[in-house]
């Protein structure tokens, strides 16, 4: 579903602020997949998932979605593949706008684009349908203005409108980490139902080892641009916090950074 080709990305190149933000990446994810990725600031994280996403484009490799070659298309024309939430709640919606506006503006994503109004009474009772999946009470607030929810409820209706059109990819980029501890156990919980719901093929991003290690199948740990530790479904559940810290010490020699609740 997702095939990363010796993915290479240098920012500012010939430069004194010369940086290998991604180092010769390979990385398959088969259908259905769940990879959680792990590391510190500058590991190349956000950078991955730009380069999946279409805001980056490689100095040198390939992406690969649904066996489609997408490296060199722009990233609103990629859109109709990914669905993305990101860690600021405020950045997947658009707040001036109602819940239904929003939930429709999703809902077209991956449609042809027509004339006709985007919110039938036939589309609100589907939204009301989906939106009691969240048991967040936003099925009896369409009309309100989505500046005015909290961050939880955002971040929850930021996931329902990347996920229900079930797209080919879903990047999770630290969905959870401006969030109070119970508004983010909430997401953790919702992302994980919705996932198995819809058998989406996923790649999360996290700096909470514990998440990393309790939710999906597969685990990736990155340091300077390069993929240093890849675990399969066997191996993870095995896993503690202490393993993965000692292999990444014994991989680089040295211990990661524990920055921004790395362990928590």
């Amino acid at each position: 579903m997702l095939h990363l080709n010796q993915i290479h990305k240098i920012f500012n190149e010939g430069t004194p602020d010369e940086k290998i933000a991604l180092d010769n990446i390979n990385l398959k994810l088969k259908e259905g997949d769940f990879v959680t990725v792990i590391g510190s600031n500058g590991a190349g994280k956000s950078t991955l998932m730009n380069m999946i996403s279409g805001v980056l484009t490689p100095d040198i490799g390939k992406v690969i979605i649904d066996d489609k070659d997408v490296t060199t298309i722009s990233e609103y024309k990629r859109a109709k593949l990914i669905g993305r939430v990101f860690q600021d709640p405020m950045a997947g919606t658009a707040p001036s706008m109602t819940i239904e506006e929003n939930l429709a503006m999703a809902y077209s994503r991956n449609k042809s684009r027509t004339l006709k109004r985007g919110v039938t009474k036939k589309r609100k009772e589907y939204f009301r349908e989906v939106l009691e999946t969240l048991h967040l009470g936003l099925e009896n607030r369409l009309n309100a203005k989505v500046g005015l929810l909290s961050g939880g409820e955002r971040q929850a209706l930021s996931l329902l409108m990347a996920t229900f059109t079930e797209p080919s990819i879903l990047l999770l980029d630290e969905h959870t980490a401006a969030l109070d501890p119970s508004r983010a156990e909430l997401i953790t919980n919702l992302t994980k139902e919705i996932v198995e719901k819809y058998h989406l093929t996923t790649l999360m991003v996290t700096h909470n080892m514990q998440q990393a290690l309790d939710l999906g199948n597969r685990l990736i740990m990155m340091d300077k641009g390069q993929i240093i530790l890849e675990v399969d479904e066997a191996e993870k559940q095995e896993l503690t916090i202490d393993a993965l810290l000692n292999e990444f010490q014994r991989i680089r020699g040295t211990q990661m950074a524990s920055d921004r609740a790395l362990l928590s």
